[in-house]
């Protein structure tokens, strides 16, 4: 049996952190690198990553996909370059029509027919006309705030109100994320993001909300979301963010799902850099008001970069294995570590 082919799309510090935990299992191989940034292009992976190449073969990151996709023989991408459905879309509809499976790690992907349902329908028609299979997933949106929730419902005779809080750090992710979460720039500059819809802060609470809502057969009829600045009262720096004392370290993002004019999912996630500086300890936690009362409580956090790359690189046997089409956590069985040969999981 033939190990799993994999390429990575994308090899900032997601892609990156994908590749070294790639490299330490078995039964997988990376076959191609694609990336825009110019101080990777044309190096050696290994180099790049600081990893001893031993027996692999050698990987030259390219800039041109293409070039890589031609080459055959690719069982799965791992995407890691957009946060939104619309930005991923061409990208992932360029691997589904060279019929390989692919991996998203773009937010909006986690349940994309929450806000792009024609998106959503086409590239379910893309990938079920090549007979492969299209997953969006992470931390964050794809298992903490979304997946757990619907898993500890199992336990329920009856819900009543679901409440998910996230405390966590943005320090491992990278410039994109900085971006989008309005790192280092002014609170006037926030307020003014916020307003015109250039800030996007956290990504993935519409989705979170209408995973678990559809999983659990709650109708919504109405989403909203609130976001504010956290002000950093010290300097503070992460390796891809920094914000000087007086601007912005993060944000605090809030959002509610509604059920027949009533709140019944409740999102609470505040993230900045380096939270500890100020005194904030990271967490997870979701409650459950219902039969039986839920109380889960992880502290600290599960860390998001981590969590990311594990989550993208645990779920490709899944993925390989699934019918053809667009599928969502909830479609495909729960994500659990890869200990052993990945290719051993693989039903040919």
């Amino acid at each position: 049996m033939n190990n799993v082919k994999v390429i990575i799309w994308g090899f900032g510090a997601m892609g990156s952190g994908m590749a070294k935990m790639l490299l330490k299992k078995k039964g997988v191989d990376i076959v191609g690198v694609c990336d825009r940034n110019e101080a990777r292009v044309n190096k050696s992976m290994f180099e790049v990553l600081g990893v001893e190449r031993g027996e692999r073969p050698e990987v030259i990151i390219k800039n041109d996909i293409e070039e890589i996709v031609k080459q055959g023989n690719i069982d799965i991408a791992l995407v890691a370059t957009d946060s939104f459905t619309d930005k991923a879309f061409p990208k992932l509809k360029f691997i589904l029509e060279n019929k390989i499976n692919v991996i998203s790690t773009a937010e909006e992907m986690a349940y994309p027919k929450a806000q792009q349902p024609e998106l959503a329908k086409q590239l379910d028609e893309i990938a079920k006309a090549n007979g492969v299979t299209v997953l969006g997933t992470g931390i964050n949106p794809g298992l903490i705030m979304d997946l757990l929730v619907v898993c500890l419902t199992g336990c329920m005779v009856d819900v009543e109100h679901i409440e998910a809080k996230r405390v966590n750090s943005l320090s491992p992710f990278g410039p994109a994320v900085m971006e989008e979460q309005g790192v280092g720039i002014t609170v006037e500059e926030f307020e003014k993001g916020v307003k015109d819809g250039t800030l996007a802060g956290h990504v993935g609470f519409a989705e979170s909300i209408q995973m678990i809502a559809d999983a659990i057969g709650w109708k919504t009829d109405k989403f909203e979301q609130q976001m504010k600045p956290i002000v950093t009262s010290v300097d503070r720096k992460s390796p891809y963010g920094f914000a000087k004392a007086g601007d912005v370290a993060g944000v605090n993002m809030t959002g509610q799902g509604y059920v027949d004019g009533e709140v019944k999912i409740d999102m609470i996630h505040p993230q900045q850099i380096e939270p500890e500086m100020e005194g904030t300890y990271t967490g997870d936690y979701i409650t459950i008001k219902g039969t039986p009362e839920v109380n889960m409580s992880i502290k600290p956090e599960v860390e998001g970069g981590l969590g990311t790359i594990a989550m993208c690189v645990n779920m490709i046997p899944h993925v390989i294995n699934a019918d053809a089409g667009l599928k969502t956590m909830i479609d495909l069985p729960v994500p659990r570590a890869i200990m052993g040969d990945m290719k051993e999981l693989i039903k040919r």
